[in-house]
């Protein structure tokens, strides 16, 4: 008997081991799906359409690329006419990349075009419904960096030998333009800085930002620079030194960078052309590339943007009661009338505009209503940092400095030196 029960047992206990290995057949047939994983980008969930990516080349017309992706006349000439101040269909440059946002559905149609005018700036024009564009700005990550060098040939192969960007050199080479020659470095000049790099997304490098402190070190004389913002009313930011003394002077040396001087001021000048009269010269022109930038040499209230005869395009500055300064023969304005412009800032372009024979910007100086030659007037200095907000500032730069005294200079290996120090040129920037 008691084997019989036992045969019972073991033969209930096969069966039950069968129904479990069936039960665990059944869940391992069941499928989880997952959903899609979603990819923002441009303030878009990148899942919800089909993407285009592409790059504007020689050719390439905006009203064309929108026939092709299925848009109808009707929108596209709503963005040509009712938002050519945000997307200027006109200025559609080649080698800009863009992203066409289409439907998923039978149509496939475009549903959303974005302009990359650069890396961290976008134009959104969203065609779903009543055309509407906008501008946008990428988040932008800010990296603080520090660097250093010592002086071999030159400050750009000192810094591009680190990996740092070639702006850095152009930034420094502005904050000291009237402290220190950077066509006449010397070998064993050293330099520190403190700045920032810009990130979109952590990870995509969008230049360098600004230099918040620096320190050079030129004859063995120092010079520090500490970026400070002493006009709050106009968030205006400007390089103070140790003492809060200005770096900078009311004005630039010249309207553009790394040009050369291809007529000066002169009241005596003959023209052959002319039947070798004399013609009074009373600008100071500065040659350069078509397209090349023009600075503001000081800040100021633009009086006026306008063209009108030989002089061409044209924008003047006032910069206070005694001083105004004039630009000619741009290719295009970047400013207007009643606008407040900093040193620096970017107001026109090179061009050949009105009366010249090439590409040049003619820089007029205006001194108590008469013009002047600027390369022989003494220039005022800046104005250095008001009384009231001297101990702030004293007291902002302190750990900055003590920062900038302690980071240690890196210096290139041997093999490096010898090869640089086999090259023959001087040390230039």
């Amino acid at each position: 008997m008691s084997k019989y029960w036992a045969l019972v047992f073991s033969l209930v206990l096969v069966v039950s081991c069968k129904e479990d290995n069936t039960q665990k057949d059944d869940l391992a047939e069941v499928v989880t799906i997952q959903k899609p994983v979603e990819v923002e980008e441009f303030g878009f969930n990148l899942s919800d359409f089909e993407v285009l990516r592409d790059t504007v080349r020689k050719g390439d017309i905006f009203g064309e690329i929108m026939l092709r992706n299925k848009v109808g006349y009707p929108k596209i000439a709503a963005i040509t006419q009712q938002y050519k101040d945000t997307f200027d269909v006109r200025k559609f440059n080649v080698g800009k990349p863009y992203v066409i946002l289409k439907s998923k559905d039978t149509v496939n149609a475009a549903q959303v075009f974005i302009y990359q005018n650069d890396p961290i700036n976008y134009t959104v024009v969203d065609l779903r419904d009543t055309v509407v564009a906008y501008r946008k700005k990428q988040k932008v990550k800010y990296v603080e960096r520090e660097a250093s060098g010592v002086i071999e040939t030159s400050l750009s192969e000192a810094i591009l030998d680190q990996g740092i960007d070639y702006n850095i050199t152009n930034r420094l080479s502005e904050i000291y333009a009237w402290n220190i020659d950077f066509f006449r470095l010397q070998k064993g000049d050293k330099f520190k800085v403190i700045y920032k790099e810009k990130y979109i997304n952590d990870t995509i490098y969008a230049g360098a930002g600004n230099i918040e402190a620096a320190y050079f070190e030129h004859n063995g004389e120092p010079f520090y620079a500490f970026n400070f913002v002493a006009d709050s009313v106009r968030n205006i930011s400007e390089y103070f030194d140790q003492d809060a003394k200005n770096l900078r002077r009311a004005f630039l040396r010249s309207p553009v960078q790394f040009s050369r001087i291809s007529s000066r001021y002169n009241l005596n000048r003959r023209i052959a052309y002319y039947g070798n009269r004399v013609r009074p010269h009373k600008g100071t022109d500065y040659a350069a590339p078509l397209g090349t930038p023009i600075m503001a040499t000081a800040s100021g209230t633009v009086t006026e943007s306008t063209q009108r005869g030989g002089n061409g395009k044209y924008v003047k500055i006032k910069h206070n009661s005694t001083y105004s300064t004039q630009y000619l023969h741009m290719k295009a304005q970047n400013v207007k009338r009643g606008q407040f412009v900093k040193q620096g800032d970017i107001i026109g372009w090179i061009g050949m505009t009105g009366n010249t024979s090439g590409p040049h910007v003619c820089y007029r100086f205006w001194k108590n209503g008469r013009q002047v030659d600027p390369l022989r007037e003494k220039l005022p200095d800046a104005d250095p940092i008001a009384d009231s907000i001297k101990v702030q500032y004293l007291e902002h730069i302190a750990p900055i400095k003590e920062r900038l005294d302690c980071i240690e200079y890196i210096a290139l290996p041997e093999e490096d030196l010898l090869t640089l120090n086999n090259k023959d040129g001087s040390t230039a920037q």
